[in-house]
């Protein structure tokens, strides 16, 4: 029993024989001496479930919130020492810790809210001797409240950002998180031809979005998004708009297996493509392909950006065209960083540093056309020694409507 919020509650807690944790604890050791972390508390659900080898809780995955607060896993880990970590969730999940043990010495299965997942995690840090040293925390992904509480019960602990520490541990997939994004991206792209092929003259973006969504669910994906275009319009939210014969469709989603995001889009046609459109595609793939060739372990990011901005701005179509790539894994946008701002809000820090091998790379080349519509493709790589591997490789030309 513990005594917390001024309430007697059971906290669940059990000692477990540790198990070998499921990442390279000498990398973030490393990482975390570098950044000055002596400890991190990791509250994000993407960072918890890596640390905890791909767990995640069923409950929560859809949603966050639950009475008057929200669903708040901790994971603790003390540089050097993994016998010290700690998993804070809760109380529901005593049931997955019982039949799969988690790998984590200490677990806590007795939260409900924010308030008492950073109680726990105080008095953890106290347990650990680590009350008063420097504290990694994810500013972005914890709760005011809960940093407050914190706080309040670390005297003298300097907070100090994680994040940048546990994007760069999650830079480089294993084996398994390979094999995980390969076949995110084989099923989308399956998913994808299947939609296509099966709109008619007269389907509207909101159908064949719902279509989208049955075809990934189908597959073992959970669909996340579907950024639809029809015709000649730039727009990819869902209305009634129906496809018309000679127009072009593309289709852009993002869906996930077992955390493990998969983020393509391909083009579509209902009918034949005419010379412009078969012209304009091959544009755009030129581009990608040019960005391709750059790509592989010890080549600078900055490379494949400059490559495939040399084509960009040789191209008939450049005036209407964009280049862009980034990281994902995880998330749909993590490490390597390669460029500032574009689109997405964040310094480009990696274009000047190798790439490594088992990094993965979006790759993906816009055309806003303003006759023929929105021409794209966006492409999954996998770095290696010696180049790269792309995944879900299906339907990059024209997918015929209709068939």
């Amino acid at each position: 029993m513990h005594f917390l919020g001024g309430k007697t509650v059971n906290i669940n807690a059990r000692e477990t024989r540790p198990a070998v944790p499921p990442f390279d604890t000498a990398k973030l050791d490393r990482l975390m001496e570098e950044a000055g972390i002596d400890v991190i508390v990791a509250t994000s659900k993407h960072n918890t479930q890596y640390l905890m080898g791909g767990y995640k809780f069923i409950f929560f995955v859809a949603m966050d919130a639950i009475g008057h607060s929200r669903y708040l896993p901790v994971v603790v880990y003390d540089r050097g020492a993994p016998d010290h970590a700690a998993y804070l969730g809760n109380r529901m999940e005593g049931g997955e810790h019982q039949n799969n043990p988690f790998w984590t010495p200490t677990v806590h299965t007795a939260t409900w809210g924010t308030i008492d997942a950073a109680a726990l995690a105080v008095e953890h840090l106290k347990k650990i001797g680590k009350a008063g040293t420097r504290i990694g925390i994810e500013p972005a992904f914890l709760p005011s409240d809960a940093r407050d509480a914190l706080v309040a019960g670390l005297e003298g602990a300097r907070f100090v950002d994680a994040t940048h520490t546990l994007e760069r541990l999650r830079a480089i997939k294993t084996p398994d998180e390979l094999a995980k994004l390969r076949t995110a991206s084989e099923l989308i792209t399956e998913a994808m031809n299947a939609t296509i092929a099966g709109a008619r003259e007269g389907s509207t973006k909101t159908e064949i979005i719902e279509q989208l969504r049955r075809e990934e669910t189908t597959r073992g994906l959970h669909f996340e998004y579907c950024l639809l275009t029809l015709g000649s319009s730039h727009n990819r939210a869902a209305s009634p708009q129906a496809w018309g014969k000679g127009e072009v469709l593309s289709i852009d989603s993002g869906g996930n297996y077992h955390g493990y995001i998969g983020d393509l889009c391909r083009m579509g046609v209902l009918g034949e493509p005419d010379n412009e459109l078969e012209d304009l595609l091959a544009e755009v793939d030129a581009i990608q392909h040019k960005a391709f060739a750059r790509v592989q372990a010890g080549a600078f990011g900055r490379e494949m950006i400059e490559a495939a901005e040399a084509e960009l701005k040789a191209s008939p179509s450049a005036v209407f065209t964009d280049f862009f790539c980034h990281g994902m894994g995880l998330i749909s946008h993590e490490a390597p960083f390669l460029m500032t701002n574009h689109p997405v809000a964040y310094e480009g820090i990696d274009a000047d540093r190798p790439l490594e091998a088992n990094m993965v790379l979006s790759v993906e080349t816009t055309m806003l056309h303003p006759k023929r519509g929105f021409i794209k493709l966006e492409d999954t790589l996998a770095v290696t020694e010696t180049g790269y591997e792309m995944f879900g490789s299906t339907g990059r030309g024209w997918n015929r409507g209709g068939a």
